[in-house]
């Protein structure tokens, strides 16, 4: 009898075993009650870094999703896949708690889905962090009577204060730098511009939601001179003199006013040259993209 158990078992192990290695689609495991179980694996695509991606569509029960997770996490950790990435949508943000259990953590987050991820391997992860920067834009724009478009806003900390300023604002995602300076001016003074170069770009941390954030002062020429403000962000827009402006205690206590100013001054005064964008095609990802350079001295060689 004790033979017939002892080959019985070896019989059901070897039985498991190959369970667990035969099929891309279904993983075997040993629940709690050491009852042997077919679970079905989550669906993923391999990325490029030696990880898997699994973007998340269909509704289902948090519990059985757990279940899910962890064979499909065991069937990885077999073919030697390193990182996870899970796309949640936000209608299945009850999966989130259990992904969280089975040590999964935030990645990033967008206004329809969250991204977690996880490291297979025991040794310290390098999958690559969220997005560390926000892109603004500085639009300096003078007319043929050597006067800069400023304006003052009704939200943000120079608010109430009489401050005029340049234009500003966010470059949106998939936006050129070079588009979106253009879209800020336009829609904060209804004034058409031509874009003409990047005169320099700035970059400090800890700004907004504690990221770090990169602005591009850019070179418009005007091609429209009526202004007409925004109504919901501009409290006033105007063209003004370049001695007006400059002679703001803002500007006059402020070194990197101060510095973007002579800058300024001196590519007017055509002793300076800025980045102009120059369109050009990657072989890795076979996007479009703009290079800023300095076209002047590039001719000139």
């Amino acid at each position: 009898m004790c033979d017939l158990l002892a080959r019985w078992s070896e019989c059901s192990n070897s039985t498991f075993k190959a369970l667990v290695n035969s099929s891309p689609f279904m993983e075997t495991i040993l629940v709690e009650n050491e009852v042997q179980q077919e679970v079905k694996l989550l669906d993923a695509i391999n990325d490029d870094h030696e990880g898997v991606i699994v973007e998340l569509n269909k509704p289902i029960n948090s519990d059985d999703f757990a279940s899910m997770l962890r064979a499909s996490i065991a069937q990885w950790r077999k073919q030697g896949k390193r990182g996870v990435w899970i796309k949640v949508p936000i209608e299945l943000v009850n999966l989130v708690e259990a992904a969280v259990k089975e040590r999964f953590w935030y990645h990033h987050a967008e206004p329809k889905h969250l991204m977690l991820i996880y490291w297979i391997p025991e040794c310290t992860h390098t999958l690559p962090a969220n997005a560390s920067h926000r892109v603004g834009v500085c639009a300096f724009v003078m007319n043929e009577k050597r006067e800069v478009l400023v304006v003052q806003e009704k939200t943000g900390i120079l608010r109430g204060t009489g401050v005029w300023k340049f234009p500003t604002g966010v470059v949106e995602e998939g936006e050129h730098i070079c588009d979106a300076v253009v879209r800020e001016v336009k829609e904060e003074t209804d004034i058409d511009t031509k874009f003409i170069e990047v005169l320099a770009f700035r970059q400090s941390h800890k700004a907004f939601f504690e990221k770090s954030d990169l602005s591009f002062i850019c070179l418009l020429q005007p091609l429209s001179f009526n202004i007409q403000k925004q109504e919901s962000e501009i409290d006033a827009a105007q063209w003004m003199s370049l001695d007006e402006y400059v002679a703001q205690p803002f500007v006059q206590t402020s070194e990197l006013l101060k510095y973007i100013f002579d800058l300024c001054l001196a590519k007017i005064d055509k002793t300076y040259s800025g980045f102009s964008p120059v369109l050009t095609t990657s072989n890795i990802s076979n996007e479009n993209g703009y290079l800023y350079l300095n076209s002047r001295d590039l001719r000139s060689q």
